[in-house]
């Protein structure tokens, strides 16, 4: 009987995380389910996105990461919180000013307390700008419209 309950309750586990990923796939900003377009998430603290290559992999969480070297890899892989995007990889100006959640150029980010930031820059609008511009109440807006965004 014990036995019974300990394999139910890890079904009943493996089933739960499995959703939360279908969730996180659902909610990041992926393509051919791979995020940051591509880019090695631990570039960005080096300040120098780079793209990372097909043959150097992992999947967190449901999301499939490419990086530039296995130094890098091995870094995420110690601390995969701290390279993940902010807000799924969204524009981090977008989902503070109205919680939307709108494309990227990988190459316009920042990186605030440790956390990296991605910001849309084509024709001419690029929405680092105004994020700088009044940063402190959009990322507190970016903060509560993503837990409200994420969570359904």
């Amino acid at each position: 009987m014990k036995n019974g309950l300990i394999f139910l309750l890890l079904i009943s586990v493996t089933q739960l995380f499995a959703q939360n990923d279908a969730l996180r796939v659902k909610h990041f900003n992926v393509k051919k389910n791979i995020a940051l377009d591509g880019y090695d998430p631990v570039s960005y603290f080096d300040n120098k996105p780079q793209e990372g290559s097909e043959s150097i992999r992992t999947i967190y969480k449901g999301i499939t990461y490419l990086f530039s070297s296995q130094n890098n890899l091995t870094k995420f892989k110690s601390n995969p919180d701290k390279y993940e995007p902010a807000y799924g990889g969204w524009c981090a100006y977008a989902m503070g000013e109205s919680g939307e959640k709108v494309k990227v150029d990988p190459e316009t980010f920042k990186i605030i307390d440790g956390k990296l930031y991605l910001y849309y820059n084509f024709w001419g609008n690029n929405t680092l700008e105004s994020w700088n511009k009044n940063e402190a109440k959009l990322k507190q807006a970016g903060d509560r419209n993503w837990k409200n965004v994420s969570s359904k």
